[in-house]
C-alpha cells in the first residue's frame, strides 16, 4: 500500500482540492496502518499466531481442569469453623453424625491414626499466609498448616473439643460439588485474563504486550490461588502453603514492576525509561531472591511497601509524561493509579491495624483480599479494550473499588475504634456509598468526557456549514472539522486521503477517524473526500469512545441531510422565482407594452418605455440564480444614468472592488432596490442636481456612499415611512448598517456599510 500523508490544519488553513502534503506536527510519513495503530488487514490471526493461540487456549484449559481435579479429590471434613474473640475456633456448622451435637465447641488440636494431637488456634483458619504481617506469624501458620494437611492424609481423623470431647470423622473427597460458586467464578477469572493476556501478546509481539501479558498473567495466579483457599474450610493441600507465600509476593512485586516499565514507554517514552525499568525490575527480582532463601525479615512490609511505592511512581511517570505531551491514555491511567494505589494502602493499613485481631484478620483474608484482587484483575481487561468497554464494565470496575474501600474501612473502624462487627460494617457501607454517589458522576464525566457544544449551536453550526459546502465542495473537510473541533476539542486535527465508510475508533482510543462526506456533486477537478483524524479528545484528558463514534457519524448524516434538505428548498425558490418572471414577463410586461403604444403624450410614453426597462431588469434577475458583481454593476450605471438623465440630473459613478465575486439573488435584490430607492430621494424629495456614488469592495467589506446636492437637511428628524424603512430592512438583511447625514456644503449622504459581503451568504 503507498505511503500516505496527512495535513494537520490545527494552526494553518486547510489545503484547498490539492495533494495531502507531509504533517509536520508530530506525524510520520507512513502508512495509514502505522498511522492509526491498527490493522487493516483480515488475515492476522491466519498462520502461527492462529496455531499459537489455539495451544494457548488448551493448555490454559488443561491447567484448569487438572487444578479442578486435584481439589475434588482432596480430603476434606464436612464442616463450617469460625475464629471467635479469644482466638479460637468453634463449629459453626457440620453435617457430619459425629459433630452434628459438638455445634459452638471449641476445636483444641487434630490427629490421626498414631498421630498425636496438633494442638490448633484460630491462625489455622487464615488461608494464606500472603497476609500475615509478622515474620513468626507466617511461621507458625507454615507449621499448623503442615500438621494439618498430615491429619487430613489419614483419612480417619480426630477432632479434640472443650471438655475433653473427642470424635472421630473420616475425610471424604471433596467432590465437583463441593468447590463452591466463588472458586467457579475466580478460576474462569483466572482463565479469562490468560486468554486476553496471550491474545495482546500475539496480536501484536512487542515489549509492551509483553509486559501486559507479565502483569495479566500473574493477577491470573493470584486470583487462582485465592479460588483455592476459598474452598479449604481447616486445612490446604500440602506443600501449597509454601508456594502461596513465594509465589503471591512475587505476583505482586512483578506486576508492580511490570506496570513502572509499561509507564515508561507508554502512552509516551519518557527520558530515562530504560534506567526506570531496570530500577524496578532490579528492586522487585531483589526482594523476591531474598524471600525465597528467608533472608529478607519483615517480608510483608516490603512487600506492600515497595509495591506502593511502585505504585507513586506510576503516577508521577504519567503526571509528566502528560505535562510533556498530552494524551488521553496517560490521562485515564493515571486516575486508575490513583485509586488503585489508595485502595492498595488502605487495605495495607487495615490488615496492619487488624494484626492483633484473629476474627478480622480471617475476614480479611476471606474477603478483602479477594475484592482487591478481582478489581485489579478487572483494570488489566478493561485496559486493552478502554476505548471500546461498555457502560458494565466501567461500572463494575468502579463498584469493585468501592467494594475494596468498604472493607477497607470496616477492618479499619473495627481494629482501631473496637467497634462491633455490625457498627463498623453499617459505617463502612454509609461512607463508602455516599464517596460511590458523590464521585461517580464526576468519574464518569472524566472517563468519557462532556460535549462543550450545545444542541442548539451544533444544529447552527451544521446549517451554516451545509450553506457554505453548497457554494463551495472542495471545502467540505475544512467546515466538518470545525464542527468537530467545537464537539470534541481534539488536540490535534488532520487529514488523509483515504475514505472510510464509517466512523471508528483507532490507536488505542487516543484517534478517532471520521470519513469526509461527498455532500455535493464532484466536479472531475475535485478529488475524492479523504477522512478527518482526530487525536486526544478534550485536549487530551479523555480517550475516544463507541459513543463518540456514533455521535460523529450522526453529525454527517445530519450534514448530509442538511445540505439535501438547503438545496432542495433552494431549487423550489429557483422555480418559484422563474415562474414568478415568467408571469411578470408575460402579463405585466404585455399590458405596459399595449399602453405604452396607446399613449397620449410623449412624457407618458417614456414613462412606460422606463418602466418596461426596469421590469425587464427585474425580471432576468428573477430568473437567474446568481450574478456576477461586475454584470451587476454595469446595469446599476445604466439604470441610474437613464433616471438621472431623465431628470436633468449629472452622475459621478465611482466602482472598486479586489474580487469579482457572485451576487446571489437576495444580495443583488437588496442592493437594487437600495440603490433605486436613494437615487429616487434624491430626484423627487431633494431636487438635486447633482449626485455621487462611490461603491467600494475590500476584503468582503463593502461600502456605499450617495451624496447629492439637494435642499435636504437634519435627516435625523426625519420620518421613516415605507421608502427608508424599507432601505434599512434590506441592508440589515444582509448584516450591514446605514446612516445619513448632512451633506457640506449641501445635500445628505448616505453610508452603507456591509462589514462581510460573500459569496458563501
Amino acid at each position: 500500500m503507498p505511503a500516505e500523508h496527512v495535513d494537520a490544519f490545527s494552526s494553518r488553513p486547510f489545503p484547498p482540492s490539492t495533494s495531502p502534503v507531509p504533517l509536520d506536527s508530530g506525524f510520520e510519513t507512513q502508512t495509514l496502518e502505522q498511522l492509526l495503530g491498527t490493522p487493516l488487514e483480515p488475515s492476522r490471526w491466519i498462520g502461527w499466531r492462529l496455531r499459537l493461540l489455539v495451544l494457548a487456549v488448551l493448555l490454559g484449559c488443561v491447567g484448569i481442569f487438572l487444578l479442578i481435579r486435584t481439589l475434588a479429590a482432596w480430603p476434606h471434613v464436612d464442616a463450617v469453623w469460625r475464629a471467635n474473640d479469644r482466638g479460637q475456633i468453634e463449629l459453626v456448622s457440620s453435617s457430619e453424625p459425629g459433630l452434628t451435637t459438638l455445634r459452638g465447641r471449641t476445636l483444641l488440636g487434630v490427629g490421626g491414626g498414631d498421630m498425636p494431637m496438633a494442638a490448633l488456634d484460630a491462625l489455622a483458619l487464615q488461608r494464606s499466609a500472603r497476609w500475615l504481617v509478622n515474620d513468626s506469624e507466617r511461621d507458625r501458620h507454615r507449621a499448623l498448616q503442615e500438621q494439618l494437611a498430615r491429619a487430613m492424609e489419614q483419612r480417619d481423623v480426630k477432632l479434640y473439643f472443650s471438655d475433653g470431647v473427642t470424635t472421630e470423622v473420616h475425610a471424604q473427597p471433596r467432590g465437583l460439588a463441593s468447590l463452591g460458586a466463588l472458586f467457579w467464578l475466580l478460576a474462569a477469572l483466572a482463565l479469562v485474563l490468560y486468554l486476553v493476556s496471550m491474545v495482546v501478546l500475539l496480536a501484536r509481539p512487542s515489549v509492551r504486550s509483553a509486559v501486559y501479558a507479565g502483569m495479566s498473567l500473574c493477577q491470573a495466579g493470584n486470583l487462582l490461588f485465592i479460588a483455592v483457599e476459598s474452598v479449604v474450610d481447616l486445612g490446604l493441600p500440602r506443600g501449597f502453603n509454601d508456594w502461596d507465600l513465594q509465589a503471591r509476593m512475587a505476583f505482586d512485586l512483578v506486576t508492580a514492576a511490570a506496570i513502572v516499565h509499561a509507564t515508561t514507554v507508554h502512552p509516551r517514552p519518557i527520558d530515562g525509561a530504560s534506567w526506570l525499568a531496570a530500577l524496578a525490575w532490579g528492586l522487585a527480582f531483589a526482594l523476591i531472591a531474598l524471600q525465597s532463601i528467608h533472608q529478607l525479615p519483615a517480608a510483608w512490609w516490603w512487600t506492600q511497601a515497595v509495591t506502593a511505592a511502585m505504585g507513586v511512581m506510576v503516577i508521577v511517570q504519567l503526571t509528566w509524561s502528560n505535562r510533556r505531551e498530552p494524551h488521553p491514555f496517560a490521562v485515564v491511567l493515571r486516575r486508575f493509579g490513583v485509586i488503585a494505589v489508595g485502595t492498595w494502602i488502605l487495605l495495607t493499613v487495615a490488615i496492619a491495624s487488624a494484626d492483633q485481631l484473629p476474627a478480622l484478620r480471617h475476614n480479611i483474608a476471606a474477603i478483602g483480599s479477594v475484592i482487591w484482587y478481582v478489581f485489579i484483575a478487572s483494570l488489566l481487561l478493561l485496559m486493552p479494550f478502554l476505548s471500546r468497554s461498555q457502560p458494565v464494565m466501567r461500572e463494575f470496575s468502579m463498584l469493585a473499588a468501592i467494594s475494596t474501600v468498604a472493607t477497607s474501612l470496616d477492618l479499619l473502624f473495627a481494629a482501631l475504634f473496637s467497634l462491633s462487627q455490625f457498627a463498623s460494617l453499617t459505617l463502612s457501607l454509609f461512607l463508602s456509598l455516599g464517596l460511590y454517589a458523590g464521585a461517580r458522576q464526576w468519574i464518569l464525566n472524566q472517563m468519557m468526557g462532556s460535549s462543550m457544544l450545545t444542541t442548539e449551536r451544533m444544529f447552527e453550526q451544521l446549517y451554516r456549514i451545509a450553506r457554505e459546502v453548497e457554494l463551495h465542495p472542495e471545502r467540505t473537510a475544512e467546515l466538518l472539522s470545525q464542527l468537530l473541533r467545537e464537539l470534541f476539542e481534539p488536540l490535534e486535527m488532520s487529514w488523509v486521503d483515504r475514505h472510510a465508510s464509517h466512523s471508528r475508533v483507532v490507536a488505542d482510543g487516543s484517534t478517532l477517524l471520521v470519513p469526509v462526506p461527498e455532500l455535493a456533486p464532484r466536479d472531475d477537478e475535485l478529488e475524492a473526500p479523504g477522512s478527518l483524524l482526530l487525536r486526544f479528545a478534550q485536549r487530551g484528558r479523555r480517550m475516544f469512545t463507541q459513543d463518540d463514534t456514533r455521535l460523529a457519524d450522526r453529525v454527517v448524516e445530519q450534514l448530509k441531510r442538511a445540505v439535501a434538505f438547503d438545496q432542495a428548498v433552494e431549487q423550489g425558490r429557483s422555480e418559484e422565482r422563474a415562474r414568478l418572471a415568467q408571469d411578470l414577463h408575460d402579463d405585466i410586461g404585455a399590458r405596459l407594452l399595449t399602453l405604452m403604444y396607446k399613449a397620449q403624450s410623449p412624457e407618458m410614453e417614456d414613462y412606460l418605455r422606463h418602466t418596461l426597462q426596469d421590469l425587464k431588469t427585474l425580471t432576468r434577475g428573477l430568473a437567474a440564480p446568481s450574478h456576477r458583481l461586475s454584470h451587476a454593476a454595469a446595469e446599476w450605471k445604466t439604470d441610474i444614468t437613464q433616471r438621472l438623465t431623465a431628470a436633468h440630473c449629472d452622475l459621478a459613478w465611482s466602482f472598486s472592488f479586489d474580487r469579482d465575486m457572485m451576487l446571489s439573488v437576495v444580495q443583488w435584490s437588496a442592493l437594487t432596490r437600495v440603490l433605486r430607492e436613494l437615487v429616487s430621494n434624491a430626484i423627487a424629495h431633494a431636487q438635486a442636481s447633482q449626485v455621487d456614488i462611490d461603491f467600494t469592495l475590500q476584503d468582503e467589506r463593502l461600502v456605499l456612499t450617495i451624496s447629492d446636492n439637494g435642499v435636504g437637511r437634519n435627516p435625523h428628524a426625519w420620518s421613516h415611512g415605507l421608502g427608508l424603512g424599507g432601505v434599512r430592512k434590506r441592508v440589515k438583511q444582509l448584516g450591514g448598517e446605514v446612516e445619513w447625514n448632512e451633506n457640506e456644503p449641501i445635500g445628505i449622504v448616505c453610508r452603507v456599510r456591509i462589514d462581510e459581503l460573500s459569496d458563501r451568504h
